[in-house]
């Protein structure tokens, strides 16, 4: 213990200990920095990854909108044919029909008001605000299919010459 009582002992002891912990702190510093550049390169993966993500996404859903839309001219084109403005027809027709059974039977004038009442509801079907149960409809099998109708109509009380005049 006498070298502690030589001050050049204590200088060169506290020199080297210093040394040791400025080694230390840089050793830290830089694993600090390091870890620090690992995880900014993280992140701007992360960021890369995410914006092609959104731009996949954003090709898709512009993908899908035009599909609609293509979808939307060709149910208009096909609602234009004669054949479908007969099914059309009979729609109204049936649904005038169920209406004015419910609402005045026998009634001229609420007749018409149920025909336009139809018309109406299958405008709003075709510009697509009721497409779930247009669908459904159609799956059931109403609406084309003279059979149906028939079976609708015998199921009402209405004879076959009801469904044959309309």
């Amino acid at each position: 213990m006498e070298f502690l009582k030589n001050p050049l002992y204590c200088i060169a002891l506290g020199f080297g200990l210093g040394c040791v912990l400025l080694f230390l702190s840089w050793w830290n510093h830089f694993k600090t920095k390091r870890e620090f550049r690992r995880y900014k390169m993280m992140l701007s993966d992360k960021l890369e990854l995410e914006t092609r993500q959104m731009q996949s996404l954003t090709k898709e859903r512009d993908g899908v909108q035009k599909e609609n839309e293509n979808l939307r001219v060709q149910v208009a084109k096909l609602n234009d044919r004669s054949d479908n403005k007969i099914a059309r027809d009979l729609e109204v027709y049936a649904r005038a029909e169920k209406q004015m059974k419910i609402n005045a039977p026998g009634f001229a004038g609420a007749w018409e008001m149920a025909k336009e009442s139809a018309h109406h509801q299958l405008t709003e079907e075709e510009n697509g605000a009721s497409l779930p149960q247009r669908l459904f409809r159609k799956l059931v099998g109403g609406g084309n299919n003279p059979q149906a109708l028939t079976a609708e109509a015998s199921k009402n009380g209405v004879g076959q010459e009801t469904v044959n005049s309309a």
